[in-house]
């Protein structure tokens, strides 16, 4: 009699188990450049996680995040003075202060003071504005908000308004017709205020650590104005002339930085 043996359930479904290939070490190689942090991630075999980290850093080299309160600007607008040099005969001097934000929004306020003394040529008439201020508050976006602070170029818009006093002397009337020649008369102290809007583009450029050259071209309109019994004034303090939709301003900058240990860092091409 042949004796048999059979072998338990368990042993014969352990020999039907085909055995499993094992896991390979193979790490892929990083990217050139790579971050340490990252290489380290890939040498440890967790290359989702560090794929994941270079595309966030690579979005963040593309789109730098800058703090909410990025630095405060403080301005001096000084074009008037450099315009009165050439025969100009009115002028507006004015502080202003922009607050960046992310480095692309910037709310700002102005301050200032104007005044004016002129004959118009094609005018019987001399106008004095006496110094009067005038406010204005806005905004600006900056498109290089990629950059570093200290090169912005932007577009803004602006909210204006201004109180104010003037004369209007040696207006001369004549008559031919009744033969009168040389009478003259004046308005002194006529008190008006007008509200106007602006649109401007802007550039501002970094020139020594926190000090900063800025150039806007202004185009605006006047909303809004006191009715007199004279007309209206020639001249409007933070406006201008009313001949004109035109206006153009340089400033001097000094930058606050309010963030700046939490400032990207721009990557200089080489």
């Amino acid at each position: 009699m042949v004796a048999t043996v059979s072998l338990p359930l368990r042993a014969q479904e352990q020999r039907k188990v085909t055995p499993v290939k094992p896991a390979t070490n193979k790490v892929l190689t990083p990217p050139k450049g790579t971050d340490e942090k990252i290489i380290e991630q890939y040498l440890t075999g967790d290359t989702l996680n560090a794929r994941a980290q270079e595309r966030k850093d690579s979005l963040a080299r593309i789109y730098p995040h800058y703090p909410t309160l990025t630095e405060l600007a403080v301005g001096l607008n000084f074009g008037d003075a450099l315009l009165m040099a050439f025969g100009q005969k009115y002028s507006s001097f004015d502080i202003h202060a922009t607050l960046n934000m992310w480095n692309r929004f910037q709310p700002v306020l102005v301050v200032g003071l104007g005044r004016a003394k002129e004959t118009p040529s094609d005018m019987n008439f001399t106008y004095t504005g006496k110094l009067s201020p005038y406010f204005k508050l806005g905004a600006n976006y900056n498109f290089l908000f990629k950059k570093e602070p200290q090169y912005q170029l932007y577009a803004g818009v602006r909210l204006g308004g201004s109180f104010f006093k003037y004369d209007i002397t040696d207006v001369n009337i004549d008559n031919p017709y009744w033969g009168e020649y040389g009478n003259s008369f004046a308005l002194k102290g006529v008190s008006s205020n007008a509200l106007w809007g602006e649109f401007l583009l802007g550039l501002k450029v970094g020139i020594a650590k926190a000090w900063a050259l800025g150039w806007e071209a202004k185009f605006h309109g006047i909303f809004k104005e006191k009715k007199v019994a004279s007309g209206k004034p020639w001249y409007i303090p933070g406006y201008g002339t009313r001949n004109g939709n035109w206006a153009f301003g340089i400033s001097l900058y000094y930058t606050i930085p309010l963030s700046r240990d939490s400032w990207p860092i721009i990557e200089k091409k080489k």
